[in-house]
Parts: structure tokens; C-alpha cells; sequence
């Protein structure tokens, strides 16, 4: 659902710039108790010649003309008199636009954090039959930033009678420039302003709290004491009930609740307008007890979501939070959100369940979010790196300690391999061979029947522990079978590693898992090969993994393939004699590349932008480059939001991958497309890539061009097998700049077989074979409990197809901000250690604005939390620094990371600075320095 267009907020850029008013505050006179004026609070005006008895002093017209109507001269035949104040009043003429109108510079006169009641006594006169709108707008002007506007209020005004717009509005920070003014009436139709009042009701700044900052509700009338009094229906009628269903259906607290009936869209809900009360850059949270009721639906989602109007841009839909509601109780739906805007309007609303299906609200309460402080680093006695906390993992016992799940046997055999997985060797290191012995299991008749073993009292929290075993399948299998080593912990399926076996060998499976909240039960099973078929597995082994121990290792391999010997070889005048002289050499910036996904929202918040551009050199947009959202319905096309990100990291010399040019999963793809036919598809999927590649020719490096081709096939299966080598040599033809990428997930952690290296290497292959300019390997990196020897052997497998990888989409996850912020040391490291890698995008750093939980670098109100400080160091480490002196051949040698360089020479005359690039080469760089 859309909202209604406001007309004024059209064609801004029409508005001329006027000077800055420079006059002081001046007492302004209260104005009478009569009138438009017996509502308006009479604290201190902050707005200089309210009631114009200074004719139009301090107040400016906006691209039209006005003039002051004193007392004496009546009230010219227009609005009552009887209704106003009796005094001056002003008239907007000649007005061409529906924003043209009179304005007010008050930049000095408003606090930050304080909130501000305004009101207005406004009239209309002219060409109007019926009734026009009349606005009070702020309009927001920062340096190097686009205007904002925020509305206040809005009246409907006829020529019969004065009316009052109204409203309230409070600053996080105050822009440079700040200016109130009066708008809206139909181009023709005269403004008449009779007073203006915008008062704080606290003189105070810290007892004038801005609304929302607090632990107050913004909500009003959260728990409909006051009948259905600021709420309204979205799309449908809501209703005021004490009881429901024969008195079945009662408050769960106060004395009543209201329902949202005759719904026909699930988008159909209650909702409540927030603007004004709600602030930028604040965290808020939200909790709303609901539940459903009729059309025989006994569960459905519900969710809450926030509907956004910033002026010049798309309505915008911020979803909150969802829960599963049934008709049986009452629940609570849970969740947060900030806007990094300064929205003209803003509406909370509660949607959802199917059409005919009423929705019940109890209560609805938002708030400013609690910060809570973050859990300690944990605290693991006798880790035991290395340990196997499996029973009888050489079955020197028989099969003692394991025991059958499901109706299968068990039994022991001897000629599996004697050496450890590849994957546990090389976190284990040396280890004593295995057995050779095995656990055989017959007569399955379901997948999830094998071995299984409790392992409760041995797996200690927040430890991450590597899963590693040979596993082979018997004869009688009807194609590939996948065999999984799997956690069941408590009532939740943890997987702990996957492989597809097609033949009689012997294979490793490797994985990982991390129990973060006390189980009462950790079982440990295999399974998966199809009912009848063998399964055979050996050497089992659950261990927790050493990671500092691995990173010195990685530290060694990142010093071998990302630094460089350097010689800076000093010539010039003077030069001769400048051994012994103090050098000092600072590094930059590294030029490996590290980026983050970013989204167009996120870009009108300055913290965010700030903490970015200092942090990252690539970025990705979150969404605004697919399809789905620069073409969401046939031909209405929508780059704005793309090119908006596309100047910001321009501006700021950061480069960009284009994600994604298509999508292979359906679900992904806009109805419309799905309703084309063949030909029509073929022929809009060619104008998708003529669009985007032709805009923004040369200005991303990189492109996924169909993103998880291994996980989805709606437009091969549409448009046949060539369509996907295709999209890549049309891109190529298009955008020869740009290299092209496969993207996929699931790749780099053994957690499924669909994206295993081997079957990405084969998917990669096809495509070359097809002629597709394949150039570069995504892999997504949405990874839990990263394994380095896991990782690694994953990149070692797609490095012998010599294309460049990147992780494209790397987040981790952790309720802990330590071990998140060990997650992703884990995966930087790995990354910035193996030479087949060239860069690593983050999906995401700031809290509220990530797909998943718990893996942000940035709280929602800017603060770097450990995991970002863990990431800030990580990246201070890849920055190398050299000091020391000239020696007698006139040269300074170091070694340091690739990336820019500046040397300071203290010579005895002056202090010489010189930049310079170290680049990737096997030879020391030569770097002539010229005094």
C-alpha cells in the first residue's frame, strides 16, 4: 500500500536561495486568550514577529510576494475576524506553486534533544471552492548533503473561517541551517497567516528531554483507554472490544483491546501515526501483544513495520519484527528499529495475517531502546584444544559407548584408513594413526538411521569445536547420497557436515558447530544415505580447535604473500651525505581490498557514512541493484537510489561490485516477470542487462552476474541451459571493465552439498566450456563457527581454477561479542593469508541494518562494540611502519603489506616528505627517491 502523495513536497529544487536572517531573538508578545489563540502554550516563542506587528521583519517570501494587513484596516472581506486574534496578519500572494509560501530562518533559536509545539493560525482566500491544505514544514540544510524536509502539521482550510495547524518536532542535531515555514494552499489561492508559535515547554534543555529519548512510550493511547483516539485503520476498519467469541477472548491486560476487521490485503492492519515523536538515529523498541481471530485460520504471521515518506525519494517499508500468532492466546511480538533519515512522515502499523482473518492488538509500546551492556569475554576452564570428546572413537571397545538410532545394527569392521582427514590433520597436526577399524551399519530403513552417541556432559559453551570423520556408503544406492554428521541438541538439528558420495571410496567429512545457551541434551549421530543402503563410518572425531595457534601460522603465511621486500634508494641534491639520517616510513592504506554492503538509507545518516568511508575501500549495495527494485513493475524503471550510492562512493574513492545483474531463485523474481512468456522474458532479460550495464558502463569493477545458479534455475529453466553463459558474454560485450563473477553460499563451510567446492569447480567449468568470460569466484561467506583448515581446504579446492576469490557477503554470528569478533578474525585471516583470495566485502557492519542477528561491528547508535574493535586492530595490524636511518649506500630497506606509503627524511636543512606504492611482486621493489 502507498501512501497519499503530499503535493508540496514535489519540485523543491524550484525553491531560491535567500540569505541567512541575522537578526537576534526578540521578545515576542503572547498573544490573547481569545481566538486561534486559546490552545497555543504560551512558553517562550522562538519565533521572532509572530503576529506580524512588525509588518513582514524577520519573515521572507518563498518565490512569490506578501504583505501585512494591519488591524486598522479590517479583515478585507476574508475569514471572520471573530475567530482570530484581532491583530496584524500576513498575505501570501502571487503564488504559483503549492510550496511557495512565508518562512522564518530559527537555526539559533532550537536545541537539540528538546521537543517544539507549534501552532499556527491560517487562513485562505482566492479562487478556492471547498477546502485547500495548509503545512507547517521544516526544511534541514547540512554542508554537502541533500535538503531534507520534515512536516510538522497540516489543516484543511476553507475561506469561511481561520483554522489552527499544529504539530510537534524535535532534533537529534541541529543542521547548519534550519527554517520553519507556511505552505501548501493551490497555486492562485492567497496564504493568510494571522500568528505563528513554536514554544519548548521547558526552558530547560535537560528537563525538556526530547520525546522518544526517554523510556516514555511515543505511543499514544498504547492500551486503547481512551477508545480507539489517535488509531485508525490501514486499508480496513478497526473496532474497540472488551470481550470476543462469547467471552472467550479477553484483554491479557487493561480492559480492552481493539481488532483490525474486514481486512482484504494482508497489508491491511491498525496503525498510528509517529511523526514528530520519533527521532533519527535512535534506536527504538517495539513489543505489541496480538493475536488472530476467524475465517477458520488458527495461526498466521504478525507482523509490525514501519511506513516511511521522505520528501523526493519512495515511500519507504521498514520491517520490524514478525511473530507467530494463533487464535488460541495472546503473544508478543518483539523487536527494534531506527531511521537514518528525516522522514516527513512516519506511521507504525501492524499487518499480516490473510485476508478475512481479523487481528487482534492488546497493546503497543515503542520506546527508546535499553542499551544492554555486553556479555564479558568468556571465561572456558581447561579448553583442551585437540581433545576428542568422542567415546571410543578407535572402537578398541567394539562399538561400547555408541548405540543404534532407529531400527538399524551396528557392528565393527576393519579396512578404513589409517591416516586422519586432510581437514583434522592439519588442526591437529601430528596425531597417532587410526585404527582402520569402523562402524558398519545395516538394515536402515529411514535416512536419519546410524550411529549415534550423547556427548552432553563433554561440549563446553562458546567453544568451537571442528567435526572430522571418514564415512563410506554400501552398494544398492540410486544415485548420489548425502551423508551428514548431525547435533541434536535438545529439540534443534545442528549440522556438523556434509558430503555427497557417488561411488565405494572412502570419504572425509568435515565441519564445525558452537553451543552458545546450556542444553539439557547433545546427541551426536551420521545419517543420511537413502533407506537400504550401508553406511560405514570411521575415526570419528569432535574436537575444540586451537585458533591462536592457527592464526600465528596464518600471520607467517600473510607475511610471505601480502608484504614486500623494499629498498628506497635515496638521490638528489644532498644526497651524498645523508648516511645516518632518521628516516621514517608510515603506511597509509593497504590495498587489499576490504568493503561492506550498504544500503541507500543508510547513507543519509552521517555516523554511518563517516565510520564507512574511514574503514572500507569497496562497497556493495544490499539491494538496490536488483531487478526486483530498479524495475519493480514492467518499464518503471527506478536507479535513483542506486545512483545516489553510486556518487557518495565516488565522492569518496571507494570502488564497487554490482550485485546482482540477475538472481536464480524464483523467489527472487518479480511476478511480472513470471507472468511473460518465453519470448517476452527473453527480451526483457536482454533490456535488464542493456539498462544496467549500459548506466553504469565502467563504474563497477565487479558484477555477479546470475547470483546462486547452484541454489536455483528459474531462467535456465525458462529459457534453456545457454541463457546463463549468455547473461555473461552479453555483460562482457556491454561493460568489458567489468569482471564477471559466479556467486554462491555455502561454499567454504561443508554444510552443503549442493555448493560444495567440487560442485562449484564443475558449475564453474560448464560455463567456460559454454564460452561464458567467467572471471572471478564469489563466495558468499554467510558462515557459522568458521573452522580455518575447513576454510582453507575450501579455497585450496577453487584455487587450481587460477580465478581470483572473493568473499562477497561475509557475516558472522554470535551472541557474544568476543567470540563474533573471533569469527570474524577467523575468516579475515584466512582470507588475507591465501594467495587465490583478493578481496573480502562485509554483508553489513551496523546493527538493525544486517540480514542476521547478532553479527553487527556497530551498535544502532554508533558505538563500536568488540567484535568492531577486533576488526579495527585486525586492520591497524596490516599497516606497516619503518623507522631507522640511511645507511652508506644512501638507501633504506623494510619490508611491508602492499598498499600507499609516506617517508619522512629529517635531512639537516628541512623534513622531506615523499609518497609511494608498493605493489605485489616476488623481488624487492626498488623505490628511487628524489631529494
Amino acid at each position: 500500500m502507498k501512501g497519499l502523495p503530499i503535493c508540496c513536497f514535489i519540485s523543491r529544487q524550484h525553491k531560491h536561495p535567500f540569505k541567512r536572517s541575522e537578526e537576534t531573538m526578540e521578545n515576542p508578545q503572547l498573544m490573547s486568550n481569545n481566538g486561534c489563540s486559546e490552545n497555543l502554550n504560551q512558553a517562550a516563542n522562538i519565533i521572532v514577529n509572530h503576529d506580524f506587528s512588525n509588518g513582514l521583519h524577520s519573515w521572507h517570501t518563498n518565490c512569490c510576494n506578501g504583505f501585512v494587513v494591519s488591524a486598522e484596516c479590517g479583515d478585507r472581506g476574508k475569514p471572520s475576524s471573530s475567530s482570530r486574534s484581532g491583530g496584524n496578519y500576513a498575505v501570501v500572494t502571487n503564488r504559483t506553486k503549492c510550496w511557495q509560501g512565508l518562512e522564518q530562518d530559527i537555526t539559533s533559536r532550537v536545541l537539540p534533544g528538546s521537543t517544539y509545539l507549534v501552532s499556527a493560525c491560517v487562513g485562505v482566500s482566492g479562487p478556492l471552492s471547498g477546502s485547500t491544505d495548509v503545512l507547517a514544514t521544516l526544511k534541514l540544510e547540512n554542508h554537502g548533503s541533500a535538503t531534507s524536509y520534515m512536516l510538522i502539521g497540516k489543516t484543511s482550510v476553507s475561506k469561511e473561517k481561520w483554522e489552527i495547524v499544529e504539530g510537534t518536532f524535535s532534533l537529534l542535531a541541529v543542521p547548519e541551517r534550519l527554517v520553519f515555514y507556511l505552505e501548501g494552499p493551490s497555486p492562485g489561492v492567497e496564504l493568510l497567516i494571522d500568528s505563528v508559535v513554536i514554544s519548548c515547554p521547558s526552558s530547560s534543555k535537560s528537563e525538556s528531554a526530547s520525546i522518544g529519548a526517554g523510556d516514555d512510550n511515543i505511543i499514544i493511547n498504547p492500551k486503547f483507554e481512551d477508545g480507539l483516539n489517535n488509531w485508525s485503520g490501514r486499508g480496513c476498519k478497526v473496532a474497540l472490544h472488551d470481550s470476543m467469541a462469547d467471552g472467550k477472548i479477553v484483554p491479557q491486560s487493561g480492559k480492552a483491546f481493539a481488532s483490525a476487521t474486514e481486512r482484504t490485503q494482508n497489508w491491511n492492519g491498525i496503525q498510528q501515526e509517529i511523526t514528530g515523536r520519533v527521532q533519527r538515529k535512535l534506536a527504538y523498541s517495539v513489543a505489541a501483544v496480538v493475536r488472530i481471530f476467524g475465517n477458520n485460520v488458527t495461526t498466521a504471521t504478525v507482523q509490525a513495520t514501519l511506513w516511511v515518506q521522505t520528501p523526493g525519494r519512495n515511500d519507504q517499508y521498514v520491517g520490524i519484527a514478525n511473530v507467530q500468532a494463533t487464535d488460541k492466546d495472546w503473544v508478543q511480538l518483539q523487536g527494534k528499529f531506527l531511521l537514518n533519515g528525516s522522514p516527513s512522515r512516519v506511521v507504525i502499523y501492524l499487518e499480516g495475517p490473510p485476508s478475512g482473518t481479523d487481528l487482534l492488538v492488546n497493546s503497543l509500546v515503542v520506546k527508546h531502546a535499553e542499551k544492554i551492556p555486553p556479555s564479558p569475554a568468556p571465561v572456558i576452564e581447561n579448553p583442551d584444544f585437540g581433545a576428542n570428546i568422542i567415546t571410543n572413537s578407535q572402537l578398541d571397545d567394539s562399538t561400547n559407548g555408541w548405540f543404534p538410532l532407529g531400527n538399524c545394527n551396528l557392528s565393527v569392521g576393519s579396512g578404513s584408513p589409517h591416516i586422519l582427514p586432510p581437514m583434522a590433520r592439519a588442526s591437529l597436526g601430528v596425531h597417532e594413526p587410526l585404527s582402520g577399524r569402523y562402524i558398519h551399519v545395516k538394515n536402515r530403513t529411514q535416512t536419519w538411521m546410524g550411529p549415534a552417541q550423547m556427548i552432553t556432559d563433554k561440549v563446553k559453551l562458546f567453544l568451537t569445536y571442528q567435526v572430522s570423520a571418514w564415512v563410506r556408503i554400501g552398494s544398492g544406492a540410486n544415485g548420489p547420497q548425502n551423508v551428514n554428521v548431525a547435533l541434536g541438541v535438545d529439540n534443534q538439528w545442528v549440522n556438523g557436515g556434509q558430503v555427497e558420495i557417488n561411488d565405494d571410496r572412502w570419504h572425509e567429512i568435515g565441519g564445525s558447530f558452537r553451543i552458545e545457551k546450556q542444553p539439557s541434551k547433545v546427541m551426536v549421530y551420521i545419517q543420511g544415505p537413502g533407506a537400504g543402503v550401508d553406511l560405514m563410518v570411521a575415526g570419528v572425531q569432535i574436537f575444540p580447535v586451537n585458533r591462536e595457534a592457527r592464526f600465528k601460522y596464518l600471520r607467517h603465511q600473510a607475511d610471505k604473500i601480502r608484504k614486500r621486500d623494499v629498498v628506497l634508494k635515496f638521490s638528489g641534491a644532498g644526497s651524498s651525505g645523508l648516511s645516518g639520517t632518521n628516516v621514517k616510513v608510515v603506511q597509509t592504506q593497504n590495498s587489499f581490498p576490504i568493503g561492506s554492503c550498504m544500503s541507500r538509507t543508510n547513507i543519509d545518516n552521517e555516523d554511518f557514512v563517516n565510520f564507512f568511508v574511514k574503514n572500507f575501500n569497496w562497497a556493495v549495495f544490499g539491494n538496490e541493484l536488483k531487478w526486483y527494485w530498479t524495475e519493480p513493475q514492467q518499464g518503471n524503471l527506478n536507479y535513483k537510489d542506486a545512483d545516489d550510492m553510486v556518487a557518495l562512493c565516488q565522492k569518496h574513492n571507494v570502488e564497487t561490485r554490482g550485485h546482482c545483474i540477475f538472481w536464480e531463485v524464483q523467489a527472487t523474481v518479480q511476478q511480472w516477470i513470471q507472468a511473460l512468456n518465453k519470448d517476452d522474458l527473453m527480451k526483457a532479460v536482454q533490456n535488464r542487462l542493456t539498462n544496467l550495464l549500459t548506466r553504469y558502463k565502467g563504474k563497477f569493477k565487479h558484477y555477479d552476474v546470475n547470483n546462486e545458479m547452484l541454489h536455483g534455475s528459474y531462467y535456465q529453466d525458462r529459457l534453456g541451459k545457454d541463457i546463463r553463459a549468455n547473461m555473461f558474454k552479453t555483460a562482457n560485450q556491454l561493460d568489458p571493465s567489468a569482471t564477471l563473477f559466479v556467486n554462491d553460499y555455502h561454499v567454504e563451510d561443508g554444510c552443503d552439498t549442493r555448493s560444495c567446492p567440487e560442485r562449484y569447480i564443475e558449475h564453474i567449468l560448464d560455463l567456460q566450456e559454454q564460452g561464458a568470460p567467467v572471471g572471478g569466484i564469489g563466495i558468499q561467506g554467510h558462515i557459522d563457527n568458521p573452522v580455518g583448515p575447513v576454510v582453507c581446504t575450501a579455497l585450496d579446492k577453487l584455487g587450481i581454477l587460477g580465478l581470483p576469490i572473493w568473499f562477497t557477503e561475509l557475516d558472522v554470528s554470535s551472541i557474544n561479542e568476543h567470540v563474533r569478533g573471533e569469527d570474524l578474525e577467523v575468516m579475515l585471516r584466512e582470507a588475507f593469508a591465501h594467495p587465490a583470495v583478493e578481496g573480502v566485502m562485509l554483508w553489513g557492519f551496523w546493527e538493525l541494518f544486517m540480514s542476521r542477528d547478532n553479527a553487527h561491528l556497530v551498535n544502532a547508535e554508533g558505538e563500536v562494540n568488540e567484535t568492531g574493535k577486533r576488526f579495527l586492530a585486525l586492520k591497524h595490524e596490516w599497516l606497516s611502519h619503518a623507522r631507522g636511518q640511511v645507511d652508506v649506500k644512501g638507501q633504506f630497506n623494510f619490508r611491508g603489506f602492499h598498499g600507499k606509503y609516506a617517508v619522512e627524511i629529517d635531512t639537516p636543512s628541512k623534513k622531506i616528505v615523499k609518497t609511494f606504492v608498493v605493489d605485489k611482486g616476488d623481488t624487492p621493489l626498488v623505490v628511487p627517491v628524489e631529494l
